[in-house]
């Protein structure tokens, strides 16, 4: 009996810990590695890189990293990188690093010969003290998280979605 009563506890608290993954846990889910990872102290000493936002601009203005271009995800189109040259060191990132993922593969499908996706995007750039800019390139707190299921991958700033 007391075994019985011990499992039926456990089980519970067994399946709660899967349900919370880690960034890290989950990154290892999304990505595919078709485009090389950067990591956000290695992005902050690259100099002169284009850093592309590919979230949408809701997102974009609720926090961005700073001296990024949005470019988006949904529309993106090859148009708004025209002017970068093509062998150019160029960031993308986006929430987790997902969508910046599929729009890296388009970068280097196009040429574009030195593009690096942002390892877990603009959540483990804020986790890791990275300033974020709102809108009006004040700095600001605020994270759009999509929704209230991502936002548990942000443990630092202001969560909204």
């Amino acid at each position: 009996m007391t075994i019985r009563l011990l499992i039926l506890l456990f089980i519970p608290l067994a399946s709660f810990g899967q349900k919370n993954t880690s960034l890290d846990e989950e990154v290892k889910t999304l990505y595919k590695n078709t485009v090389p990872v950067i990591t956000k102290a290695d992005a902050e000493k690259t100099t002169n890189a284009k850093i592309l936002d590919t979230r949408e601009l809701e997102e974009f203005n609720i926090s961005h990293i700073p001296n990024a271009q949005m470019v988006g995800y949904d529309n993106f189109d090859l148009a708004s990188v025209a002017s970068i040259p093509k062998n150019d060191t160029i960031i993308v990132y986006c929430s987790v690093g997902y969508r910046s993922e599929r729009i890296g593969e388009k970068l280097l499908d196009a040429g574009f010969t030195h593009v690096f996706n942002l390892y877990g995007g603009i959540f483990n750039w804020k986790n890791h003290n990275g300033v974020v800019l709102d809108a009006s390139s004040d700095t600001t707190e605020r994270v759009h998280t999509y929704n209230k299921s991502w936002s548990r991958f942000l443990s630092e700033g202001e969560k909204v979605y």
